[in-house]
């Protein structure tokens, strides 16, 4: 019985220990991140240069990017939306990213 009481307090310890360094510890990520690497293609080729289609979108959030046709698989089906997106979702301090096609 005394082992089992233990094993609960232990349990009910790092489970409130695991939920507070889960927040205490949480990074925040750029929805405009999250969204436009789904609008790419998705090979994660690395064609462009970067790491995978997510090492491409952040270069883009970024403003390290400056041309969309540098991802060889995309085509204007993914180059449009991402550009139309980006219009309309300006950086944090209101500046809009400089992107062409």
């Amino acid at each position: 019985m005394a082992a089992t009481i233990t094993l609960a307090i232990m349990g009910l310890l790092l489970g409130l220990g695991l939920a507070y360094a889960a927040e205490a510890f949480k990074v925040e990520v750029d929805e405009r991140l999250t969204i436009v690497e789904e609008l790419l293609p998705g090979y994660n080729c690395g064609a462009c240069g970067y790491p995978g289609c997510a090492g491409f979108a952040e270069g883009i959030i970024e403003g390290e990017v400056d041309k969309l046709n540098m991802c060889k698989p995309g085509k204007d089906e993914h180059y449009n939306p991402i550009l139309e997106y980006l219009k309309d979702h300006p950086n944090t301090d209101g500046s809009f990213i400089k992107i062409t096609k």
